[in-house]
């Protein structure tokens, strides 16, 4: 499913010029996706449209308010697992993205297969709810998202 969503963010600007759920599918098959990860990922994807446009009963589930304290719920601890929030511990502490955005965030990784959440799944979750949200992260906290781990020349 990630390969797929890694996809969809790397070709597709938020918004207009990523197609519908059917012209997507049938692009990401042309492509060479199996039709399970495309399914995951496109059902992955309508949960987040769904978050982007929250119904108005839920805003105070989007809307955090300004310093208030996250405390994890022990499903939420065991699916997301120990890397991913103290990466979503870092990022909270260091300002570097808004409460709203990771409680999209947690919801997404929360409805992601599998579990403990890795790393790097979890980075593509943040990439994709800041491109659905038309937003870019910053500079340094985007460089953070597309670190591939290997070693960089200090310039």
């Amino acid at each position: 499913m990630f390969e797929v969503l890694t996809f969809v963010y790397e070709n597709y600007d938020p918004g207009e010029s990523c197609p519908e759920p059917e012209q997507l599918q049938r692009k990401l098959t042309a492509v060479g996706f199996e039709s399970d990860e495309i399914g995951e990922a496109l059902d992955w994807l309508k949960g987040l449209d769904g978050a982007a446009h929250p119904p108005a009963q839920w805003p105070a589930l989007i809307s955090p308010q300004p310093g208030s304290m996250r405390i994890y719920a022990h499903h939420e601890q065991f699916h997301l697992g120990t890397e991913a929030l103290g990466y979503l511990g870092f990022l909270e502490h260091a300002c570097a993205m808004p409460a709203s955005i990771r409680e999209v965030v947690v919801d997404r990784a929360l409805a992601a297969p599998g579990g403990p959440v890795p790393l790097d799944d979890l980075k593509i979750i943040i990439l994709m709810v800041y491109w659905r949200f038309g937003q870019e992260p910053d500079a340094l906290l985007l460089d953070q998202l597309c670190a591939d781990g290997s070693e960089r020349a200090v310039h």
